[in-house]
């Protein structure tokens, strides 16, 4: 039953970071990682060697009116250290940007590696990043609208 109560914590953490990454809070998504956290994002192209270099890179790539996303965790396959205190986790990751300011939609799917630690009552990320199945990029048609936009002013 424990180990079901743990996996469950790390499924809402992990909810928890793409809620974070897609709202653009910071302060939300550096709550989930680990203060040493690594990341390999995009098949390693982009990585990182602690939480606050994950952040930053995060935040002044994302943070525009003009900048969309939508990230998803699917069917998480998670396992928890028989101490307890660490764990990993894969996921099958779909996504999708609208880049307003280059007028296309990028969007694809990938499979996420992580790994966990327990810190006190809480789990955070150790450890993230993902390789790309797929991916594609599309140009938004003359007509494209978009009808709702948390970020515009």
């Amino acid at each position: 039953m424990e180990n079901l109560q743990e996996t469950e914590a790390i499924k809402q953490l992990k909810y928890r970071y793409f809620r974070a990454l897609d709202t653009n809070d910071w302060q939300l998504f550096a709550d989930c990682l680990d203060e040493s956290c690594t990341a390999e994002y995009g098949d390693g192209k982009h990585s990182f060697d602690n939480r606050n270099a994950i952040v930053d890179f995060m935040s002044e790539n994302m943070s525009s009116s003009s900048f969309l996303s939508m990230h998803h965790g699917h069917h998480p396959e998670i396992s928890i250290a028989a101490d307890g205190s660490t764990a990993t986790g894969i996921w099958y990751l779909q996504d999708m940007i609208v880049n307003l300011e280059h007028n296309v939609r990028i969007y694809g799917t990938g499979i996420y590696s992580d790994r966990y630690v327990k810190s006190g009552d809480s789990w955070k990320i150790s450890h993230t990043g993902y390789a790309r199945v797929f991916e594609c990029l599309e140009p938004l048609g003359s007509g494209h609208r978009v009808l709702r936009n948390m970020f515009a002013k």
